[in-house]
């Protein structure tokens, strides 16, 4: 009697696992639910942050209030923006710390309709994200955002006293930590783009001078109108986009070593 072809084993396997197929209601009430508990992540943490809302904003502002020239401050133009703007910022920052439940509630939704092999290489990239976009926003915040600050204030023309609005400010920052998070996730879109086969390794060392040139661009659009901001933004991108790639080669070497181990007889 021979005995089975080890290549056979995982087929075999895969035939056997099958996904559950569900309702259109019973997905929407998945939904609902991890809408609940994802929110519901959020409302705990902004209410565990409510106290501590003013020490929030200030810690959040030092980046300009440090480059601030003697005598100069923060100003509110609306009048209940002493009030609201720090509640905002808690908000966001509640936001921010609940991301791993709400990546999580988000996972558990969408897992159920993938199969096993598509786990295994769901969950690395799912949770290097979530890394990938702190380290954008902790990035900004203590690198970008001191030069940058430190910049304006040096180039305000004479006569001119810089004072900006609470309100501005925090709209300001929340779109360059949103910029600069998206930003560190382009090792993972290179990293699908390969391993989906819309793309090769080589394909993409060959558009190196395009990324580089859209990199910049990239800055020009996300960042203002400095060449700061621009190149802090440009520069990381470019190197994050090399990064990609050297993981989309050891990806396709991991594999290709599973296909060869897969062919040798038990």
């Amino acid at each position: 009697m021979t005995e089975p072809d080890a290549n056979t084993k995982p087929a075999a396997e895969d035939d056997e696992e099958h996904l559950e197929e569900g309702t259109l209601i019973s997905h929407l009430v998945e939904l609902r639910s991890r809408l609940v508990k994802a929110s519901a992540a959020v409302l705990i943490v902004f209410l565990c942050l409510v106290p501590f809302a003013q020490q929030i904003f200030s810690m959040v502002a030092d980046p300009l209030i440090d480059q601030l020239p003697e005598g100069s401050s923060m100003i509110a133009t609306q009048v209940a923006s002493p009030f609201l703007t720090p509640f905002k910022t808690t908000l966001f920052v509640a936001l921010f710390f609940a991301m791993p439940i709400v990546i999580h509630q988000v996972w558990a939704f969408v897992a159920p309709g993938l199969y096993r092999k598509e786990k295994r290489f769901a969950v690395p990239l799912v949770l290097s994200s979530i890394v990938l976009f702190y380290l954008g926003i902790a990035f900004a915040y203590f690198v970008v955002f001191p030069l940058m600050f430190a910049f304006f204030t040096a180039v305000t023309p004479e006569g001119v006293q810089m004072m900006t609005d609470i309100n501005s400010y925090l709209d300001f920052i929340l779109t360059i930590f949103f910029a600069f998070g998206l930003a560190f996730e382009v090792p993972i879109a290179t990293v699908m783009l390969v391993a989906t086969g819309l793309t090769t390794t080589e394909s993409l060392k060959s558009k190196r001078p395009y990324v580089f040139l859209g990199a910049f661009v990239l800055g020009m659009l996300l960042t203002p109108p400095d060449v700061i901001s621009q190149t802090l933004l440009a520069v990381p991108v470019y190197l994050l986009f090399e990064a990609g790639i050297l993981m989309s080669r050891w990806l396709l070497r991991a594999r290709a070593e599973n296909d060869i181990a897969g062919d040798k007889p038990a």
